[in-house]
């Protein structure tokens, strides 16, 4: 559907090593019960990054992808993160790559 996954990535296993860490940095978005978007974020100390971020077609245009992003911008500043990247694809043809300062030093 968003063709999130690749073949040497096992995304089950992405999602239980997500669930062990910061797990409230995993967020997943519904719409009567159907996941229609996702975004697997992290802090590290120096940067915030964004993984995994998707809106499922029938569900784009209508601002969830911005209001993910949203919330995890305020999620990686209230851990005193200074800026954040949003990893794309090369092959993604509809993205491009992002990065943010989130906070000024």
């Amino acid at each position: 559907m968003c063709k999130l996954t690749r073949p040497w990535n096992d995304p089950h296993k992405d999602i239980a090593r997500k669930l062990a860490v910061q797990p409230e940095l995993f967020l997943v978005g519904t719409v009567d019960d159907e996941v229609m978007a996702s975004v697997m974020a992290g802090y590290e100390g120096h940067r915030g990054w964004m993984n995994y971020l998707a809106v499922a077609p029938r569900h784009r245009g209508r601002g969830f992808g911005r209001a993910l992003v949203e919330h995890v911008e305020r999620l990686l500043r209230e851990r005193g993160c200074p800026k954040v990247g949003l990893l794309v694809r090369n092959s993604n043809k509809e993205s491009i790559s992002l990065g943010k300062r989130l906070i000024p030093d």
